[in-house]
This record gives C-alpha cells, structure tokens and sequence, in this order.
C-alpha cells in the first residue's frame, strides 16, 4: 500500500561536518579502549590469555554485524525491494566496515596457537581426531581460507557501495539492474564463506565437536543484530535533523518485523541444534553442551533461553511497539546485548568450564573494538548522501505505507 510520496528535496540528507565530532568520539572510545584493555590484562594473572580469547568474542560480534548488513543489502536488491531504498544506504556503510574487521582478524591469526588447540605444534600427534582433520585444520589452510573469506565480502561491499553512490550523479537504472543481477550469485558466494569462516572461527575452538547448522546460527545471530542496530541508528540520524521525512513509522516497523522474524528464527536453529545432539546423546557431542550447562554457565544459558527469545519474542509482537522508533531502539540495544551474551557463550566456555568470569576486561575490549568500528562508520555515512538519491524505486521507499 502506498500514500503521496514525500517531497525530501528541503531536507538534510547529509551527516557532513557534523560525523567529524562523533568520528573523534568514537575514535577517543576505541583509543580509551585499547589503553584500559592492556591495562587491565598486564595487571592479572592470565590477563593477555584472557584478553584474546574475549577479543574473539566482540571480534566475532561487530564482523557479525556487517555481514548481516551485506547480506540485507543484497536481499534487497535480489528481491527488487522498494520500502527499504531509504535505509538501504546505512546497510551499505555497515557492510563496508568488513575491511576493518579483515584488519582486526591480525590479533586472532598471531594469537591462533592459544585460541585454537589443533593449532598447537604436534597438537596431531597425541590426537587420532585432530590428526583426521588434520588436512583442513591446519595453520596455513586457516590463514588461506580467511582471506579468501574477506576477499569474498570485501568485494562485494565494495562493489555495492561504489554502484550505489555512482547513482547519485547518474540515476541510470542499469546501474540498478546490474546490482540486481549480481546480488544472486554474490548471496550463494556469501552463504558459503559465512558458514566455512563460522566453523573456522568459532567451532573449532573445540576441535572434537561439530554441527551441521552451526554456520545458519552465526548467520541468523548477524542477521538480527543488524536489525537490532538499525533503530538506533536511524533514531540516532533524526536527533542529527536528518531523514526526518524520508524515514518514517512505516519503515521502521518493518525493520520491526524482522527484528522479530529473525528472533525467532535464532530461536527455531538453537533449539535445533540442542535438540538434535540431546536426542543422539553421542558423548563427543553432548559435552559440547555440557560446558555450558554446568558451573557459572547455567546462568548464563537460560539468559538466552529467556532473554534471547521469550522477552523479545514477547515485546516485539505488538504492532504497536515496531511503529514506536524510540521504543523500538531501546528494545534494539537489548536485543544486540543478548546478541554479544550470545558470542560469549560460543567462545569463553571453551577456555573457563564451569566458570562465567565477565569483568572490566571485557568491557574494554567491547569499547575498543566498538569505538574504531563506529568511528569508521560514522566516517562513511559522512561521505556520501544518506539516501540513494538516484534509486528508481526511491519514491516508491517515500510513499510506502504498511498494509
């Protein structure tokens, strides 16, 4: 359904100066970050231990938000969307922020040997199941594999973002149809590298223990933290005085709905794979779970049992809330904490069984990795209109209005 598109050529479409003070904000967060994790980790005992392993979790957090961005970026276009052309150019920053994070996996390639166990010199010879998969976990196959990941969404953030602000000045609606063609194959590309670099990454820091869905559960935790970003965000640019008018009610309940969808979703592929492993009761698969249900991490675990999915589930199933922004955002921060709670529970338990140890160290490194992230992206949506201004399906995204 559709009402009287909007006229947004009186208003501001720009970050402009104003991303310069926030850059510095962030950028000043990111430094503070850094000093106060090293501080902190050379003041305890296993601090530089402790201070890599949950570095890979909001590592593994902050790369999971640009590539639920890259991946919203090309449903959009694969699907020739129209309600979410004005939003789309935010995504599109988000997604190009995947080089930051190709520069940040430095730390976990160095430090690979602590992380990774099948990493350790003659970690195969003492081990039959590390030497069976000794072919593809290996130190200079990992190496290779990441880079060929990042390449993969390098590219196609690149070519996306640089076809998109080549319509500004040249509303060819080629242009469109060339993202459009290429946003198929680039979503098949994608979906292979996400689920390959979630094993490499993240599973086989357990190297005894694998799921065949546990790539679609990274995926879906990114895809709904980008939604869960996205109304701050947005709330955030109109308290700036821009996309006042281009954004409106409609679209955020939209970005609502998926918040929700993919909230159950999550749902629906965690309770799969517990499921399924609970069911076989195979010993070199249940201890996977048993880890982080025994000790401090039960705790933890029904968190994400009840925060995770009932109170979202709960919260986002009103009509009324998803057209509310302000509201909307707050119940987006949460969802994005749950998110991150979600990444230390994939990770820690693996280096502290039985033992929930979240402290100050933590925190900084959370800020220090966010605050270079966020400034880098506040630098990009500084650089360019904030919305599509050459799209043929603008005034579509304009007028659109929810059933």
């Amino acid at each position: 359904m559709q009402k009287e598109v909007l006229d947004i050529t009186t208003e501001p479409r720009r970050l402009e100066a104003r991303s310069t003070k926030w850059m510095v904000i962030a950028a000043v967060v990111g430094v503070i970050g850094i000093a106060g994790s090293f501080f902190l980790a050379t003041g305890a005992e296993g601090g530089m231990d402790y201070l890599l392993e949950t570095y890979l979790v909001s590592y593994a957090f902050f790369l999971s938000l640009s590539l639920g961005a890259l991946f919203f970026v090309m449903l959009q276009h694969v699907t020739r969307a129209g309600w979410s052309v004005v939003v789309r150019r935010i995504a599109e920053a988000i997604a190009a922020n995947v080089w930051l994070m190709a520069l940040l996996a430095i730390p976990i390639l160095l430090g690979m040997e602590h992380l990774y166990h099948w990493a350790h010199p003659g970690a195969a010879d003492h081990d039959p199941l590390i030497a069976g998969k000794a072919g593809f976990l290996n130190v200079q196959f990992f190496m290779i594999r990441v880079a060929v990941y990042f390449g993969i969404w390098i590219v196609l953030a690149w070519f996306f973002n640089r076809t998109s602000r080549a319509q500004d000045g040249n509303p060819d609606p080629a242009l469109t149809r060339r993202m459009e063609v290429l946003s198929a194959p680039g979503i098949v590309l994608f979906a292979l590298s996400l689920n390959f670099a979630a094993f490499d990454l993240l599973m086989s820091l357990d190297p005894h223990w694998f799921s065949t869905i546990y790539g679609v559960y990274y995926f879906s935790s990114s895809v709904l933290l980008f939604f869960a970003v996205m109304p701050k965000i947005l709330v955030w640019l109109q308290m700036q005085g821009l996309l006042k008018r281009a954004v409106t009610v409609e679209h955020y309940h939209d970005i609502g709905k998926f918040m929700f969808a993919f909230t159950v979703f999550w749902a629906y592929i965690a309770f799969s794979q517990y499921m399924l492993i609970w069911y076989g009761n195979i010993p070199e698969e249940t201890e996977w779970f048993l880890k982080r249900q025994t000790g401090g991490w039960t705790a933890i675990s029904l968190t994400l049992l009840f925060g995770h999915f009932v109170l979202p589930f709960l919260m986002l199933i009103s009509r009324h809330v998803k057209r509310r922004p302000r509201l909307l955002a707050v119940i987006g921060v949460y969802v994005a904490a749950m998110c991150w709670i979600d990444m230390y529970w994939l990770v820690i338990p693996e280096f502290s069984p039985g033992v929930a140890r979240f402290g100050l160290l933590d925190v900084a490194v959370y800020l220090a990795v966010g605050g270079l992230y966020s400034a880098l992206l506040v630098w990009r949506l500084g650089r360019a209109s904030l919305v599509p201004e050459g799209d043929p399906r603008l005034n579509e995204s304009l007028a659109f209005e929810n059933a």
